[in-house]
């Protein structure tokens, strides 16, 4: 299996393009094969397969809103079958949410895990996807992020762990991903910019050119259980370089 197998690119990296047909043609010309997309793809799927049929592009996994998750799971669970993929990651609270009291996140991960066993049933896998607000503590010293997967249970709740964000909460991420390699499926493979540079990129950078170890950070993911490892840029200045930057920097990274 090559890098070129489990790469993954989500598109929200280069939402500012605007144009679906333009960010695809983007990111297959960078070299990717696989794309993340994003919630509101999975509302017009069938157009969406279509135009990564067209490119020789798979779907390697969504993001997928709660208030899909709760309004609407059979559509969501059909949109999947047709894009072709089997992993969906809630990626984030609403912001009204993010300062929650413990119970409010004990809460989520119950419901996410009572949601997690029923898309099981379908052939879908369900998981949460991390930024930093969860590395609050919520119960003493115990975060957000713990109480949601102790609170999962045994259901089969996955993880997609951003790596970055984890570091910019202040977190080890070695020590966290060995914690919770259970529930692991993929990884958000992104770059954080030494102090004081890309300020207009929200301290972000290319993968290769920041702070981050990726090299070792890679191994820790897959060894975890990561079956895709995810580019992501949260404010490119140049969403069309920074996935071809950060493909070229990856496409080795196995070597």
């Amino acid at each position: 299996m090559s890098v070129t197998d489990i790469l993954s690119i989500q598109l929200y990296t280069l939402r500012s393009l605007e144009d679906l047909d333009l960010i695809l043609d983007t990111v297959a010309d960078a070299g990717y094969r696989h794309v993340e997309t994003v919630g509101s793809h999975l509302d017009k799927a069938a157009e969406v397969r279509a135009k990564l049929d067209a490119r020789g592009l798979k779907a390697s996994s969504s993001h997928v809103s709660m208030a899909a998750l709760r309004e609407r799971p059979d559509a969501v669970v059909d949109a999947c079958k047709t894009l072709g993929l089997t992993h969906l990651y809630m990626p984030a609270v609403p912001p009204e949410e993010r300062d929650m009291a413990a119970d409010g996140w004990r809460s989520l991960g119950r419901e996410l895990g009572q949601i997690a066993e029923q898309f099981r049933a379908k052939g879908i896998r369900l998981g949460y996807h991390n930024h930093h607000w969860e590395l609050k503590p919520k119960d003493g010293a115990k975060t957000a992020l713990e109480l949601i997967f102790e609170s999962a249970g045994s259901s089969p709740l996955d993880w997609q762990v951003d790596v970055a964000w984890l570091v910019r909460g202040n977190a080890d991420p070695k020590e966290w991903i060995h914690r919770y390699r259970s529930r692991i499926t993929a990884a958000h493979v992104k770059d954080i910019a030494p102090a004081g540079q890309n300020e207009d990129q929200d301290g972000w950078a290319d993968v290769g050119s920041g702070t981050l170890n990726w090299r070792e950070l890679w191994r820790v993911c897959r060894d975890a259980g990561a079956e895709w490892m995810v580019v992501e840029h949260d404010k490119p200045a140049d969403p069309a370089a920074t996935a071809r930057n950060s493909f070229a920097f990856l496409r080795n990274i196995e070597d």
